[in-house]
This record gives structure tokens, C-alpha cells and sequence, in this order.
């Protein structure tokens, strides 16, 4: 498994998205992008990531940068999620897990004693060449948005 490397092109991608469509990397070309992964649609703390990014989407896209979420969950449940949520932006559904292991974000993790493989909550930076440029790992959710709009603004 390779980890992406910043500054150097960040892993190709091309997933189902929320409103029937596919979203790619090449297809954003001209945007600085917002990758964030998270473990699970409707969980509070996914919850809260995806509220405080809805909350700040306008600051972000008036920097040019477009914001999407990766969880494992179907596009169906992304659909309901984003909907209750009232997400301006689209949700990829990952199910099979290949660009969550593209991007290094399958870690073990333990909860009530048992151990699992799932998503360690990140945000990626790709610039509007498709070039990492900055990642956040074990992401706390209280300011974090705000970091990655500071992080966007002096790209």
C-alpha cells in the first residue's frame, strides 16, 4: 500500500457520486479539490465534519475549490445523508475500498475491545493540477474545516 506523496499527483479517482453521476480526479482539472474521507454516513462525528463543511462551501468555492466526501457507504445512503444534511456538495461511495487504500486510509481501529479495518477520519488538498498538496490525518473535527479553508485560501 503506498501512502501519496504531497506534492507529487494525487491517486487517480473515479467513483459513483450522489446525483447519478461518476466523479473522476481528471474531470475536476481546473479546481483545487477538498478530499475528505470519513468512517460512516449519519454518525455524529461524520455528521458534524459534513455539517461544518456544508457551513463553509460558500468560502471554499469562492477560492475555486470544490469540496467531496469518501465513505464506504453506498450511494444510496450517501443520497439520504446528504439530503437530511442538505449538502451542496456531492458524496463518492468507495464500497469495494480501492481509493480509500489509494490513499492510505484503511487503518486498523479498535472499539469496545474488538478490532476492525475501517476509514481513519482525513482531508486531502489537491491543487487545481491534480497535485497533493496537503493532508491531514486523524482528523478531530472541531476546527478542522476552518484549517483547510486557511490551508485553501494560500494556495
Amino acid at each position: 500500500m503506498n501512502t501519496p506523496e504531497l506534492d507529487k499527483p494525487a491517486p487517480a479517482f473515479d467513483l459513483p457520486a450522489t446525483g447519478e453521476q461518476r466523479i473522476s480526479l481528471a474531470s475536476l482539472a481546473g479546481s483545487k479539490v477538498i478530499l475528505y474521507f470519513y468512517p460512516r454516513d449519519a454518525t455524529p462525528g461524520c455528521t458534524t465534519e459534513s455539517q461544518d463543511f456544508r457551513d463553509a462551501s460558500e468560502a471554499f468555492t469562492a477560492h475555486g475549490a470544490i469540496i467531496l466526501g469518501i465513505s464506504q457507504d453506498s450511494v444510496a445512503s450517501h443520497e439520504k445523508f446528504k439530503a437530511k444534511q442538505s449538502m451542496p456538495f456531492d458524496l463518492l461511495s468507495d464500497e469495494q475500498g480501492t481509493v480509500c487504500a489509494d490513499y492510505d486510509v484503511i487503518k486498523l481501529k479498535k472499539m469496545y475491545g474488538k478490532e476492525f479495518e475501517g476509514i481513519e477520519r482525513s482531508t486531502f488538498l489537491i491543487d487545481d493540477k491534480g497535485v497533493l498538496r496537503q493532508v491531514w490525518r486523524k482528523v478531530k473535527v472541531p476546527g478542522h474545516v476552518q484549517e483547510v479553508l486557511e490551508a485553501v485560501q494560500v494556495l
